[in-house]
């Protein structure tokens, strides 16, 4: 199964057009459709409420986000994971100012004032807490109307083809070999992704020759119908980068993600125009400017914005609206099981350039263990998207009373 760029968004291209023929009907004239800046039309926002409060719960990396509208009506979201309790706090000082008070169906408005008033303070830990604001609005819209995210976006919930996303440099090439052979015959995964180099590396390798020893290993054990995907987390130079793409090609590999340093986007750019293999990146940006400079001196050939590191639901969809209009695909970074990989269900289940994948973990729950219910599941190598109201999950109220809780409510 060989795989070339061109092979690879073609694919994509097919995909999407599928996804774009399973949109469903928008019905019932009731309802309110409002269209966000990124273009996409919105299913039944209900105008006139105002947000009365917001609360966060952290616990260790996570702080889940309670909004409450003055006819009680609640809605919950998460803030990014790791360094919670300062993204919490960023949420209680920098944002909830902006948001108290604001009709919840204004989404952009309020995602705009929020990153606009705090224009002193770009970009990371703004954009953090904001997204726990903004997810927290979209369960409360979903739940609201009775359908899930990806309903309210003109989306149909269905199973999404998965990547089992290996986040180890610690583990010897046989041993990650092995690990995935087993997770391909019990759970049904047709895609792997593994970390080559070393993170922001300097050109070096975890130890040396890990890498040139751990892709023909792995290729090997998957076999050739296995889609193999890697992640180099920032480590080489240009010349560095294409000199390992080149054995990349050389095992099939149909995804390079972050090879440069990420904020060195002319870096990047030159190993897309030199490799066959398409490149990835985006993950770790949140600047709106910035990736509107990314896509339009096409540094890489697939988009992959976090939805909880740029700021949310709403700045994501303005990233694969961008991305769709070059025709790029996007695969949004969700490497954890915290509730990142349930949003990214519900934009994978709407956008018309979703790529083929899915990220999901597959290391152990761990931290993210029982924030929510019911848990996602890998079956036949596909994870369905939530179906009910808003994110179609629970927050687990026991994890809600171990955790530090804040509020701010309007005055």
């Amino acid at each position: 199964m060989k795989n070339s760029r061109r092979d690879f968004l073609k694919a994509i291209a097919v995909l999407g057009a599928t996804s774009s023929q399973l949109l469903k009907a928008e019905k019932g004239k009731a309802q309110s459709h409002i269209r966000l800046k990124s273009g996409h039309k919105v299913i039944g926002m209900k105008r006139g409420l105002k947000i009365k409060s917001i609360e966060t719960f952290t616990r260790g990396n996570v702080s889940i986000v309670r909004l409450r509208t003055d006819d009680v009506a609640e809605g919950c979201g998460q803030i990014s994971t790791y360094d919670a309790d300062i993204s919490a706090m960023v949420m209680h000082r920098k944002i909830a100012p902006h948001a108290l008070g604001k009709d919840p169906a204004d989404i952009d408005a309020i995602v705009d004032r929020c990153i606009e008033t705090n224009y002193k303070y770009p970009w990371s830990f703004v954009c953090r807490a904001l997204a726990g604001l903004d997810t927290a609005i979209w369960d409360l819209h979903g739940r609201r109307e009775e359908k899930s995210v990806c309903e309210l976006l003109g989306g149909t919930p269905r199973p999404i083809t998965a990547y089992g996303s290996s986040m180890r440099r610690d583990i010897k090439p046989a041993d990650e070999a092995k690990r995935l052979v087993h997770l391909r015959d019990t759970k049904g995964y047709r895609a792997f992704k593994i970390r080559i180099g070393k993170v922001c590396g300097h050109d070096q390798d975890q130890w040396p020759g890990r890498t040139e020893a751990l892709v023909p290993t792995v290729r090997k054990a998957i076999g050739d119908d296995v889609s193999l995907l890697v992640d180099a987390n920032s480590c080489y130079t240009p010349a560095k980068a294409i000199e390992v793409g080149k054995i990349l090609e050389d095992n099939n590999v149909c995804h390079l993600e972050e090879p440069c340093p990420y904020w060195e986007l002319e870096w990047t750019a030159k190993v897309t125009a030199a490799l066959k293999v398409p490149v990835a990146g985006g993950e770790q940006d949140n600047d709106l400017a910035q990736w509107r400079r990314m896509i339009r001196m096409r540094a890489v050939d697939v988009v992959q914005p976090d939805i909880c590191y740029v700021g949310g639901l709403t700045r994501a969809l303005r990233v694969a609206a961008l991305a769709a209009k070059e025709n790029m695909s996007c695969v949004p970074h969700s490497a954890n099981l915290a509730m990142v990989t349930v949003f990214t269900l519900h934009i994978l289940g709407a956008i018309p350039n979703a790529g083929p994948y899915l990220e999901f973990s597959i290391e152990p729950a761990g931290w993210t263990k029982d924030i929510y219910y019911p848990g996602l599941e890998v079956r036949d190598g596909r994870v369905a998207i939530p179906d009910g109201p808003g994110w179609g999950v629970t927050v687990n109220p026991s994890w809600l009373a171990a955790a530090k809780r804040q509020i701010s409510e309007r005055k």
